[in-house]
């Protein structure tokens, strides 16, 4: 083993500059700029991080507190003997080891190690440097842009991605609903952590694959997914937390079918109880309508669940959770309809904007104490606690808050507009969330100003979208990809119902707005469409409670 004296003046938690600067030295070629080194330090800085650990030692000398840290190879390593590097024994410091190290004021060379990164003295997850994102949807696109504005991250991977986030990390192309697939792509990309996009790979177990060979993973396990996975499981949970929601009853026969809908109405609420990519999911005063989705529901073998209407406006609150511990973002609201006004069938989201100003003051953290933290206790008594992104939709009437439905993931499209809002670094969270230590985040920080999403669907969306059709106009900042590709001829085409989520932001909602729909009138896309109300009754002060 060798260490770092502390009487060198240089000890732990570097941000990378600062490392390339002492590990230049050690090569001796630290007088030189960076851009002029004939040695490139950020190779075997990058090997460090990814097989090296190490044991954060605290030391005085002359009567002043310092840090050093000591560290040698672990299993990775030895996995790479015929790696010059292990076959060195280049046994230095590594600032990304993730739990002992926190970020002390250290000095390099007379340099304080903290000038290129402004960090707390209680962030976590500085680990973080590879980070896997599997998924293929706007919402993988908006995590991989706020992954990038992190320093700690040096390296992207989004499987399988789609044609946008191909400019944003490298890209495998596996099914992300496989746990061999998934596996076997972190066997051999070696990410520090993992992050799982959409429900279907949580609800099968990807994450649960993930954690086993040692991979920190963002999601929660395929017991807790069902709190997405199952209507009814959700129910359940709630009823036992305590947690107001809308009264509810499965009907899992077609005998059953008119008897229940006596007990409802007049507004029918009627939900596939099964994962349906928020599109199982009818709400109607015509009893018709709702017999009809219930009728072919129960013709597929899915039982249905009936819900009592909820009046009040809808907000969507994404909230980090790590067993008990909650730790609530920006709340947001999403348009579910196809259609201006709120017209037609429902949809995965036409758009969102983030944050809410008529939610009164306050009401975060009630939603936090009165829905959130009853329901992740009583996730952890029994037995599947949950840990990841936890989304509660609700309804907030003159009661306050109850539960419209629960997601086990980021939301789409209400992610584009919640992260394009946060300042804090966003690998460092999930990762903190992954790892047990959401409790020692700091408190988080916030851009101020709004943001707006407009979603651009393909034509006949969402019933059989068509796709094919060249897409132009889409290559500037602010255009998330959903459902794009490219044909043989290199263009950019739509290869999914929702196609791109277009990005605005703003002082203010209006100017957010604007600034989106700027934007989105740059891109063409035949028989395209986008709603042109997204958070516009919002900005005319036409919601309140």
């Amino acid at each position: 083993m060798w260490h770092l004296d502390p009487r060198d003046e240089q000890s732990c938690a570097w941000c990378i500059p600062c490392f390339a600067d002492a590990l230049a030295d050690l090569l001796g070629n630290f007088g030189a700029p960076r851009e002029q080194r004939g040695v490139d330090v950020l190779p075997l800085i990058h090997f460090l991080a990814r097989n090296y650990e190490g044991v954060a030692r605290r030391d005085r000398c002359n009567g002043e507190e310092r840090h050093d840290i000591v560290v040698g190879p672990n299993e990775a390593a030895r996995d790479f003997p015929g790696n010059d590097f292990a076959e060195q024994g280049c046994h230095v410091l590594s600032m990304w080891h993730r739990k002992q190290i926190r970020h002390y004021q250290s000095r390099v060379v007379g340099k304080t190690a903290s000038r290129c990164l402004d960090l707390e003295s209680d962030d976590v997850g500085l680990g973080t440097v590879r980070v896997l994102v599997i998924g293929s949807g706007a919402r993988e696109h908006a995590l991989l842009l706020a992954l990038r504005r992190d320093p700690a991250v040096t390296d992207l991977l989004c499987a399988p991605g789609n044609a946008g986030t191909a400019a944003v990390a490298e890209q495998r192309d596996v099914d992300a609903a496989s746990t061999d697939d998934v596996v076997a792509l972190v066997r051999d990309w070696t990410p520090d952590l993992v992050v799982v996009g959409p429900e279907v790979p949580l609800v099968l177990g990807v994450a649960d694959a993930v954690r086993k060979i040692g991979v920190p993973c963002f999601g929660p396990s395929a017991a807790a997914a069902q709190i997405e996975g199952s209507k009814a499981f959700a129910k359940d949970i709630m009823a036992e937390a305590g947690v107001r929601t809308a009264r509810a009853e499965i009907v899992d026969s077609p005998a059953a079918l008119d008897a229940t809908m006596d007990r409802f109405g007049p507004t029918w609420v009627v939900k596939d109880d099964r994962l349906a990519g928020g599109k199982g999911v009818v709400v109607s005063a015509d009893r018709l309508v709702a017999r009809d989705h219930a009728a072919e529901l129960l013709e597929k073998g899915h039982p249905v669940l009936f819900e009592s209407f909820l009046n009040g406006p809808e907000v969507s609150l994404f909230c980090l959770v790590d067993g008990e511990t909650v730790v609530p973002l920006a709340p947001a609201q999403d348009h579910k309809r196809v259609g201006d006004n709120d017209a037609g069938p429902n949809t995965g989201g036409m758009g969102a904007y983030a944050p809410l100003p008529w939610l009164p003051e306050g009401m975060v953290d009630r939603i936090v104490h009165e829905v959130v933290e009853p329901v992740a206790k009583e996730m952890v008594e029994r037995g599947c606690p949950f840990s990841g992104l936890l989304y509660a939709g609700l309804a907030i009437d003159d009661e306050g808050p109850a539960v419209v439905e629960f997601n086990c993931r980021f939301g789409d499209p209400e992610t584009q507009v919640v992260l394009e809002l946060l300042d804090t670094p966003l690998a460092g969270l999930l990762h903190a969330t992954a790892t047990g230590e959401l409790g020692n985040v700091a408190p988080l920080k916030w851009k101020d100003g709004s943001a707006v999403t407009v979603v651009l669907a393909a034509e006949n969306y969402p019933a059989s979208p068509r796709t094919g059709d060249v897409i132009t106009g889409a290559d500037i900042d602010g255009v998330l990809h959903a459902g794009t590709a490219r044909n043989a001829d290199g263009d950019l085409v739509s290869a999914g119902g929702r196609v791109l989520s277009v990005v605005g932001y703003g002082a203010d909602l209006d100017a957010a707005r604007a600034d989106a729909y700027d934007k989105i009138s740059k891109v063409t896309l035949r028989g395209g469409h986008f709603r042109t109300d997204i958070g516009r009754a919002a900005a005319e002060g036409r919601i309140s409670l």
